[in-house]
């Protein structure tokens, strides 16, 4: 299937399949196998040396790895994939697969936190500096980008603050540099968002979150645009370790098949709770793309097909409040993560961000009253119910 020519809903569910290549089976199987058998000593020497693309060993390569890179690469438009055993496989082998000693990192801010601390803690430790930028500022990334800028990495959406980046503008910004431009794409994930048509030269996901959309497996993966900058990427993911189990490559590929109608439903129930949560008393404000009082609505609207599902609010009260609205839920899940069938929720100022300074909080807009509420597939009233009752508790 070739990019372009046919529908998301159609890419996710055919991309990186094909029965023929696998007598027929609709479903492609779990190749687990470590290893692969040669035909002859002369095919053994020729895929050694590159000259064949048979198998070898499920760390090089893997049909059913192979298949879900593929299905990845359809959805986001880009020339292959890598995957690998986890998110932070993702965004270590792109750190570790392309930065020496003596470059330089732009990133926004705020960020997940452990791939901040990879830029922070490790990887300066090797030589490699970060300049932290608040990209939502105009002209920000332009200014701190030089010519010693190797990459310039970006969320867009943000956690969890659901802050949106241009990413035309990074793309702009990073390429003036002769730098490449990394989006961390797992909020929107490819239904909704394809940071390559926007020019990215780099994309990665946790696809622990949407593209899996089950809570029941941990993944990642990273998408490039251009085939040499693809094969650099593979090479580290096969030096470091990165790479990813077939079991594991399966499940999240049959999680992508229904990842359009998830991701719909997910949305519009999203768009329900946040206008009323807009509305409601205990909210100080609402932070969510589908809404006009978000600050960057409009590019919202032009980079994105979708707001997503993923809202951040204020509580009056600050950290009380959030630890009684934590406490209070009946039906929608306290836990950490996203992009799954169920609901959670989440207080990042006690919890996933309790490690950052109060200071460090402020400044990447984390504040004392923030909740984190990642909208799942349930019927609406159900959520909005339970909201109501805990909100009523503050």
């Amino acid at each position: 299937m070739k990019h372009g020519t046919v529908g998301r809903h159609s890419k996710a569910i055919h991309g990186g399949n094909d029965p023929a290549a696998h007598r027929g089976a609709v479903s492609v199987p779990i190749y687990q196998s470590s290893t692969f058998a040669f035909p002859s000593a002369e095919e053994g020497a020729a895929r050694f040396l590159g000259e064949s693309r048979g198998l070898i060993y499920t760390r090089l390569g893997n049909p059913t790895t192979q298949a879900l890179e593929t299905c990845v690469a359809e959805l986001e438009g880009g020339c292959g994939a890598v995957g690998a055993a986890t998110g932070m496989g993702a965004v270590s082998t792109v750190f570790w697969g392309l930065l020496q000693q003596g470059d330089q990192v732009v990133s926004t801010r705020p960020l997940y936190g452990p791939s901040g601390v990879m830029l922070e803690r490790r990887l300066s430790r090797f030589g490699v500096t970060t300049t932290f930028v608040n990209a939502s500022e105009p002209g920000a990334l332009a200014a701190a980008v030089h010519p010693g800028t190797r990459l310039v990495y970006i969320e867009t959406p943000a956690n969890p603050t659901v802050d949106l980046v241009d990413i035309a503008t990074a793309a702009e910004a990073a390429h003036g540099a002769g730098a490449l431009l990394v989006v961390d794409n797992t909020f929107a994930g490819p239904y909704l968002q394809r940071p390559i048509e926007w020019g990215a030269d780099i994309v990665l996901h946790s696809m622990t979150k949407s593209l899996n959309g089950h809570a029941d497996v941990v993944a990642g993966i990273v998408v490039a645009r251009d085939t040499a900058v693809m094969q650099t990427l593979r090479e580290a993911a096969i030096a470091y370790g990165t790479t990813m189990d077939p079991h594991q490559a399966w499940l999240v590929l049959r999680g992508i098949r229904t990842l359009g109608m998830r991701v719909e439903r997910a949305q519009s129930n999203a768009q329900a709770l946040a206008g009323w949560l807009e509305q409601h008393p205990a909210v100080e404000w609402v932070r969510y793309p589908g809404l006009p009082s978000h600050p960057q609505h409009e590019l919202a609207l032009r980079q994105m097909d979708g707001p997503g599902s993923i809202i951040a609010f204020e509580l009056r009260g600050g950290v009380e409040a959030g630890r009684r609205l934590m406490n209070g839920v009946r039906f929608i899940t306290l836990a950490v993560s996203l992009g799954g069938v169920e609901t959670l929720i989440e207080h990042p100022a006690s919890m996933t961000h309790k490690g950052v300074g109060e200071a460090e909080q402020r400044t990447q807009g984390i504040t004392a009253g923030l909740v984190r509420l990642a909208v799942g597939c349930e019927d609406p009233e159900d959520l909005r119910a339970d909201l109501d009752q805990a909100l009523a508790g503050i």
